[in-house]
């Protein structure tokens, strides 16, 4: 039997923001997977993919999501949710995994896609391919106004899930940095912006094309947590001159 599972980059929350071709994917799949944790509330991608499907074509999987301390859980539960989806393709033949942002992307559907292949290898035919998103990065620069990268500048993006360093480290060098995932650390963030000298027009957001949505500069930065997917823009220092990265 030949089966297709595709992972559809819904973008950072604005239903707006999906593309023509993954609303396309979405409606024509046999079952549309989203990712939730076992706390069983509504999640972005979920939510986004609402605006598209009906309910009924919607299968919540379980993921540890948050989990970065205990292994054998993560473990247990990326096997599940690999039987789980292994499952409906052998169902349905064709599953589409919405996952916020795009699916290459520091995105669970690599690591799903990955446990998935290992299951039906053999001689079960399986495709796996993608549909690009738009980014977190892209969202902000654009609701912002910051542009991200000209000319002959690098663009350097960091998750900060392991700590403030690689972020300071990347600050110290040319071009754009972007930060994802920093919201527990934002006093760092903070600190690491300060003392490299990069906070002045650096910009961050929260809750992008959501009703709570939060874009601030930089310099506004709280020394509490804000929300773990909050995003950062640290823009390339510039002269002002037009054309003078070329």
């Amino acid at each position: 039997m030949a089966m297709r599972l595709t992972g559809v980059g819904v973008g950072p929350g604005d239903p707006e923001l999906v593309t023509v071709k993954g609303v396309g994917v979405l409606r024509a799949a046999g079952a549309v997977v989203v990712p939730v944790m076992d706390s069983g509330e509504l999640g972005r991608a979920e939510a986004t993919v609402r605006h598209y499907v009906p309910e009924s074509a919607v299968v919540r999987v379980v993921f540890a999501l948050n989990e970065r301390t205990d292994r054998a859980r993560r473990e247990a539960a990326w096997d599940a949710a690999g039987e789980r989806v292994a499952e409906l393709l052998r169902t349905h033949g064709t599953v589409a995994f919405a996952t916020i942002g795009d699916p290459n992307v520091y995105s669970t559907f690599t690591y799903l896609a990955a446990t998935v292949s290992g299951l039906l290898g053999g001689e079960e035919r399986l495709t796996v391919e993608t549909v690009p998103g738009i980014t977190a990065m892209q969202d902000l620069a654009a609701r912002s106004g910051a542009v991200l990268a000209e000319g002959t500048e690098p663009l350097t993006l960091v998750p900060v899930t392991a700590g403030a360093e690689a972020l300071k480290d990347a600050l110290e060098g040319p071009g754009t940095v972007v930060a994802y995932k920093f919201g527990r650390l934002a006093a760092e963030v903070a600190a690491a912006l300060r003392a490299t000298g990069r906070i002045e027009g650096a910009v961050w957001g929260s809750s992008l094309g959501l009703p709570e949505e939060s874009i601030r500069p930089a310099a506004d930065l709280p020394d509490g947590p804000l929300p773990y997917l909050s995003t950062l823009i640290a823009p390339a220092r510039r002269d002002g001159g037009r054309g003078g990265k070329l």
